[in-house]
């Protein structure tokens, strides 16, 4: 699934090409691309009909578009492989096009939502006092979020008692670090990733999240991860970062710090990728 900077590079492209455009139509192709609208599919077009669109917003790997004249915001669940284009009006349709939202002006291009597998969707919230839609208000701040608290992360960190990859991945703790990015992270803080965080020092958090910001940063300039053609900014380019990956998918090649192979492991559905001599595993206390 696309984490943080796949997510932003998208975000980015919508404040764009899409903020402050007042929607002409809204079609929606495909019920289950709005199955999160419990209304239904004429509810969400009627509802979008008319509104301007505001600056696409983001926490972590959610993303939403906040209606400037209403206190509601139409949340995108991109899923496994959903795309948000603009394109043409004239541009030929997507085969697995399943919501357009044209405009009302002449810029001459429309917002579609493409989804293969149908996992994703577009739906509409009431928007909280902090301009979040209230579905994710429990999400928490993102590491590139300048409101992030890395003191209080690291105090979470050694009261939540579990191991390092796994409150990564934890979206109360800290939002947008997926399991491509937690890899990298942690091989670049020589952490392996069942290390116990109650045992993290102040200065070890602080060095991990340094790491984070970095890989994400790195990541962001070259449009993100793509391993496939579902991964896309919205001109339905894709980024290159898993060119510069040094652990996430790299089993049995050297490690590039000490030559040592990597190695995969399965762990809860995924895999980690780690370097046996540069991310030792904890003692196990007997």
């Amino acid at each position: 699934m696309p984490e943080l900077p796949e997510v932003e590079v998208v975000r980015r492209g919508l404040e764009r090409w899409v903020a402050h455009r007042t929607v002409a139509e809204a079609e929606v192709l495909h019920p289950r691309a709005v199955r999160r609208h419990l209304a239904g599919a004429d509810d969400f077009a009627h509802r979008l009909k008319g509104h301007r669109i505001g600056t696409a917003d983001r926490r972590g790997k959610y993303l939403w578009l906040p209606l400037e004249d209403t206190d509601q915001s139409v949340l995108a669940h991109l899923g496994m492989s959903g795309q948000l284009l603009v394109q043409p009006h004239d541009a030929p349709d997507e085969k697995h096009l399943r919501i357009r939202v044209r405009f009302a002006d002449d810029l001459r291009t429309e917002l579609r939502f493409v989804d293969q597998r149908t996992f994703g969707g577009l739906s509409l919230h009431d928007t909280t006092p902090d301009g979040l839609p209230d579905v994710i208000a429990h999400i928490a701040r993102d590491p590139l979020d300048p409101l992030f608290d890395d003191e209080a992360f690291h105090r979470a960190l050694r009261r939540k008692r579990t191991t390092i990859k796994r409150a990564l991945l934890d979206q109360s703790l800290i939002s947008g670090v997926g399991n491509i990015y937690a890899d990298e992270a942690l091989w670049r803080a020589r952490i392996h990733y069942e290390s116990p965080t109650a045992g993290f020092t102040r200065p070890r958090t602080l060095l991990l999240l340094g790491h984070v910001r970095d890989v994400m940063n790195a990541a962001l300039a070259v449009g993100g991860t793509s391993f496939d053609s579902l991964y896309v900014n919205v001109n339905g380019e894709s980024g290159y970062f898993d060119r510069s990956l040094d652990a996430y998918g790299r089993e049995g090649l050297p490690c590039r710090r000490c030559g040592t192979p990597v190695r995969r492991r399965p762990w809860m559905n995924r895999s980690s990728y780690f370097c046996p001599k540069c991310q030792r595993a904890p003692r196990v206390s007997s």
